[in-house]
């Protein structure tokens, strides 16, 4: 399970709809399974089937969460025209097993659909998002 503010939820679709037609991408960091802050990375692939975090922006997260005794918990992105379930590419590219991969689905505008995944060893399993 991961637990996350509903203005983070927001902050996600927002973020993903203004970058259409391209993936959004990001970082969550937080504490055990609490998330407390979103942080939108720039897509550096600029695509609308694939990311790339823009990696100074990545590292400067993380020096950010390590001085405030925080982690980084989760990553983000958006599907623009598919369901939200990890790729091929995703899952191929999940190199951290201890984080949660979350997938926004814009494949309905008006109904985005949010789901988070661990992936471990090329396979991925749905967990729950409790929002809060």
């Amino acid at each position: 399970m991961i637990r996350i503010p509903q203005h983070i939820i927001d902050g996600i679709i927002a973020q993903a709809r203004a970058e259409l037609p391209n993936e959004a991408c990001g970082l969550l960091v937080g504490a055990g399974d609490e998330v407390f802050r979103q942080y939108p990375l720039t897509n550096i692939d600029q695509s609308n089937e694939h990311f790339s975090f823009d990696p100074k922006e990545q590292f400067a997260v993380l020096r950010e969460a390590r001085a405030a005794g925080r982690q980084i918990i989760a990553n983000y992105h958006s599907h623009p025209e598919t369901p939200s379930r990890p790729s091929e590419e995703d899952i191929r590219l999940a190199y951290d097993p201890n984080i949660t991969y979350l997938i926004l689905s814009l494949q309905d505008r008006k109904n985005p659909v949010i789901k988070a995944f661990s992936i471990k060893e090329g396979k991925s399993t749905e967990i729950e998002i409790f929002k809060i």
